[in-house]
């Protein structure tokens, strides 16, 4: 369904595309749909989208609607389309008060919006349905541009000769805006057969004689296909023409397999050049936003849901008690996703805490793509630190989120790296954790006895306790670029991570909840949710690549076969020393303080 699609967009963001589209149905049968599949592309999935949109049976309201629509949802690419007739009818004809040609559309949209939109018109190398004349058909598409179409994209083709000298034609017509070549990659030869003659396309003898003798076996011919797909986008490039469209039909992996043959991608999926280490939101008002708490670095669909009411992201928001809330969980569907059955499969069944523990651990193996905490897999970033990560967790120390130290490598970094070329990035080691009660009193003064280490500590309940020196925001990373401020875009700081606590212990709940009232597995998930505390250290040394490991020397849960520990021991009667002071103060520790200003 939906979700699937989403789940696809969110794979093809990796592979780096300049624009995805999204088609709509005639009359705007679907218009709902596709105005929300734009939204949650640029919002939640930070990809460009070229919103379709066609004059079949559409008045101008359902045009000012769509185009509405795409505008809030921080659209800025709209294909301009006649679009075919109906099914239920066998000629093309104008609905009363709406367009009769693409031309029509784009100067209506040209008219009211500007240059906001860039619009792009469709070119037919090789004719259309209803058009054969070359002739009349370039001047059409001389005329949409002239009207303000920016950019032309073609119907897909196999025959290259062609296409090179019809692009050479709209150059010599004066057609100056950037051709982008409609590409279809071979899934299947039954598949490539149908739609090519779905769209009259001439296939050069060549390829059915390469494809023809393997016709029945679908990996050869994808294969076989990728290859002569690729020889034809090199052509492409090298006669000038720097963009490919592909026709996906939402399957990636024909695609990927092309740009891979291409060497546009690496076999591993992903160099694309990240403007900022998180995934950046295309959201209307989300174009400018810079930073971000470093709480939800595995979450980043469930931080744009609890941010998608605020109106404007500066930096200097944080810690300031006038700015909006975070998204209550319950009204944003923040926790745990899939089936109790489908998580069951996924983590088993923990009976003690060993077993959770080697829950993580194969999580940190990459033997499991996810944990409750965490909707992406571990990533390459985390390699220098793997080996403690996963001694953390045999131990009984349950890490939610982590980060090395960088100490100024190089933008372009295919792992650290973010943000324009010819810069430095840094970052600070940084550590989350669920932690027993019985070993937060140790942790916290061996924080205490550190010059550089800074941490949060928080219960379900509320029970806040921390060291930092101000409740106002911590960079995490930075980076130096040419002729630039110093960007900081992730942080640590109290109010967020007081938010990310609701959520955090909520999705343990919910993982507990996957299992029957009364049975081992629940009984010992929510033991941890309720009586251990989810704690972030930060080592503000950025030199140190191990110092934050250190402060768990010796440290680790006895009996992780035996009954949970239990609650927080006192320390003579007193909160555990290394509870700071703030300007003469005992720091607060209950978080309803913080709570108020969220609510």
């Amino acid at each position: 369904g939906v979700q699937n699609l989403y789940d696809r967009m969110d794979r093809m963001h990796d592979l780096g595309p300049s624009f995805i589209d999204v088609t709509w149905g005639a009359g705007g049968s679907q218009s709902e749909l596709t105005c929300e599949m734009v939204n949650v592309a640029q919002t939640v999935y930070g990809l460009e989208t070229c919103m379709h949109l066609t004059c079949t049976d559409m008045e101008t309201d359902k045009v000012d609607g769509a185009l509405d629509s795409a505008y809030k949802a921080g659209c800025t690419n709209i294909l301009a389309l006649r679009g075919d007739p109906p099914r239920d009818k066998e000629k093309w004809q104008a609905v009363e008060g709406g367009f009769r040609y693409a031309l029509d559309l784009v100067k209506y949209i040209k008219a009211k919006y500007g240059d906001h939109f860039d619009i792009g018109v469709a070119g037919y190398p090789e004719g259309c349905d209803d058009e054969q004349n070359p002739e009349l058909l370039m001047s059409h598409l001389k005329q949409k541009v002239d009207a303000g179409g920016t950019f032309i994209v073609t119907q897909m083709f196999y025959d290259v000769d062609n296409f090179l000298v019809w692009v050479d034609e709209c150059r010599a017509n004066g057609i100056t805006v950037p051709i982008v070549p409609g590409i279809m990659p071979i899934q299947t030869y039954a598949a490539f057969l149908r739609r090519a003659k779905g769209m009259n396309c001439h296939i050069p003898q060549d390829w059915i004689e390469a494809l023809e003798p393997i016709k029945n076996d679908d990996a050869a011919v994808r294969e076989v296909g990728k290859g002569l797909v690729a020889v034809m986008c090199r052509r492409i490039i090298d006669h000038g023409v720097m963009a490919l469209h592909f026709y996906t039909m939402n399957l990636a992996q024909s695609t990927k397999m092309v740009l891979e043959e291409l060497g546009l991608i690496s076999k591993e999926g992903t160099p694309t050049k990240k403007p900022l280490p998180w995934r950046q939101s295309l959201g209307f008002s989300r174009r400018e936003e810079d930073v971000r708490p470093v709480f939800w670095k595995n979450r980043h669909k469930s931080y744009v849901a609890r941010t998608q009411d605020w109106d404007e992201f500066p930096n200097g928001r944080w810690g300031d008690s006038r700015s909006p809330a975070f998204g209550e969980l319950d009204t944003y569907n923040i926790g745990l996703k899939g089936t109790n059955e489908q998580n069951i499969k996924l983590w088993g069944r923990p009976e003690s805490l060993r077993d959770i523990a080697d829950v993580f651990v194969r999580f940190l193996k990459s033997d499991l793509k996810s944990l409750p905490w965490s909707e992406i897999p571990v990533t390459d970033e985390a390699s220098p630190i793997i080996g403690d990560l996963i001694s953390l967790n045999r131990r009984g120390l349950l890490t939610i989120t982590s980060q090395p130290s960088v100490n100024g490598v190089e933008s372009s970094d295919p792992v650290h790296g973010w943000g324009p070329s010819g810069g430095y990035v840094y970052q600070k080691a940084y550590l989350e954790l669920l932690i027993s009660p019985s070993l937060l009193t140790q942790l916290i003064e061996r924080i205490d006895q550190t010059q550089t280490m800074t941490f949060y500590a928080v219960d379900k309940a509320g029970d806040l306790r921390t060291n930092a020196p101000s409740d106002g925001p911590n960079a995490v990373t930075w980076g130096v670029f040419p002729g630039k401020e110093i960007v900081q875009p992730t942080i640590v700081e109290t109010i967020s991570f007081i938010a990310w606590k609701d959520e955090a212990f909520r999705l343990g709940t919910d993982w507990a909840n996957c299992h029957p009232a009364g049975s081992p597995s629940r009984q010992l998930i929510e033991g941890i949710m309720s009586n251990w505390y989810l704690i972030n250290i930060v080592d503000n040394d950025f030199h140190s690549t191990h110092g934050i490991f250190d402060l768990f020397d010796g440290l680790e849960v006895k009996n992780l076969d035996g009954p949970l520990e239990g609650s927080m021991p006192a320390a003579n009667g007193h909160l555990p020393k290394g509870i700071a002071e703030l300007n003469g103060t005992h720091k607060t520790t209950d978080s309803r303080v913080f709570q108020e200003i969220l609510n």
